[in-house]
């Protein structure tokens, strides 16, 4: 069994492959505060539900965008499963090439989001990640991560709009049935996630242009809500960088 945990800073996502296929994944709220034994606990609780334990993996890997979290954690599963797990970074045999200016400050999920999309188009590819911040990360033959733009994402876009102002409410992030919206939610929906999307789409546009053809694959937690509404996806695959992340570990086992 492999466990796979991507450490985000509004998500920690975590998975456990059975060697064929995905069995269990879950997706918790990041709390910077909370201390290793207490992840171990909402790890154990989880598996246990999924009728594992930690003694029952025998390969783990870990990226994480969150410092103060990434040591503790990565000893809490070795602690607990008897290995340390592998820490994804620019080091590693990735299979792909970082040809960015500085390959060592690109982030471990963009890392894993870059290597299963290139695994999965077999040739140029954009994956865009709706997370805290919007990525995109373009990947061209033979194999090279290119770069990446990096945007606000759609809930800290809303947060900040309603943190800012004193009459706008928080609301469902959905599309509204008009971009020109009759009441208040409606062109709040319109402005925030249609806006998101055009944003999404002029930059997945310019992409193009410098990649030429590319697959497009959307991934993160909001993808499987905002995909659906734009023809610029080709794929939409929530757990792309889990996937990103059992290739790694395979290949530095």
């Amino acid at each position: 069994m492999l466990l796979a945990i991507d450490i985000g800073n509004t998500n920690i996502v975590f998975g456990v492959h059975n060697g064929e296929t995905w069995s269990h994944h879950w997706r918790v709220q990041t709390v910077r505060k909370r201390m290793p034994d207490e992840y171990a606990v909402l790890f154990r609780d989880f598996l246990s539900e999924a009728g594992l334990t930690l003694r029952d993996i025998d390969r783990s890997v870990l990226s994480s965008v969150v410092p103060p979290l990434t040591r503790g954690i990565a000893e809490m599963v070795a602690s607990r499963t008897g290995h340390a797990p592998v820490v994804v970074s620019a080091a590693l045999d990735l299979g792909i090439r970082i040809v960015t200016d500085q390959p060592e400050r690109v982030g471990s999920d963009l890392i894993a989001n870059a290597v299963a999309g290139y695994q999965r188009a077999r040739g140029n590819c954009i994956v865009v990640d709706f997370g805290t911040a919007t990525t995109f990360t373009a990947v061209a033959e033979p194999g090279e991560l290119r770069g990446v733009a990096i945007a606000a994402g759609l809930n800290t876009t809303a947060d900040a709009l309603v943190g800012h102002t004193a009459q706008l409410p928080q609301i469902e992030l959905i599309p509204p049935p008009s971009v020109i919206g009759r009441n208040t939610i409606h062109a709040m929906q319109a402005g925030l996630v249609l806006g998101h999307l055009a944003m999404v789409e002029g930059l997945v546009t310019r992409f193009k242009r410098e990649l030429g053809t590319a697959r497009v694959i959307a991934t993160g937690g909001l993808s499987s809500v905002l995909g659906p509404h734009t023809d610029c996806f080709d794929e939409i695959e929530p757990w792309l960088t889990l996937d990103g992340l059992r290739l790694i570990a395979l290949r530095n086992s």
